[in-house]
């Protein structure tokens, strides 16, 4: 039953925010950029969990993508720009985001701070 409200909860909070963003880009942008899919997830955590490590590891790792995401939200507007399709763009800027994400993971880890 859980699983359930989970998956509704999660969903509804979707759904919303791209019909929000039909209407207005704006306000659809204030609704996703909220960390609520960050905030549901730790709090999903802690009540299924209580792992307190777990979840400061999970929200250190938000942290750091987080940062990074910024660099698919300027690669993919720029590639849309140019005239390449959705899905390439698409692709593309995930491949350089998750790649920036490794490299900076195994940069961390020389400094001694794990996010894998």
């Amino acid at each position: 039953m859980f699983e359930a409200i989970k998956i509704i909860l999660s969903a509804i909070i979707i759904f919303i925010a791209s019909e929000v963003a039909k209407k207005s880009i704006i306000l659809g942008s204030i609704i996703v950029s909220l960390p609520i899919m960050s905030i549901l997830t730790i709090s999903w955590l802690q009540v299924e969990t209580k792992d307190t490590e777990r979840i400061i590891s999970l929200s250190y790792n938000i942290f750091w993508m987080t940062l990074l995401s910024l660099s698919f939200f300027i690669l993919f507007p720029y590639l849309l720009k140019k005239n390449i399709s959705f899905g390439f763009s698409m692709a593309l800027s995930l491949v350089v985001m998750v790649s920036l994400f490794l490299i900076l993971a195994s940069l961390l880890k020389k400094f001694g701070i794990e996010v894998l």
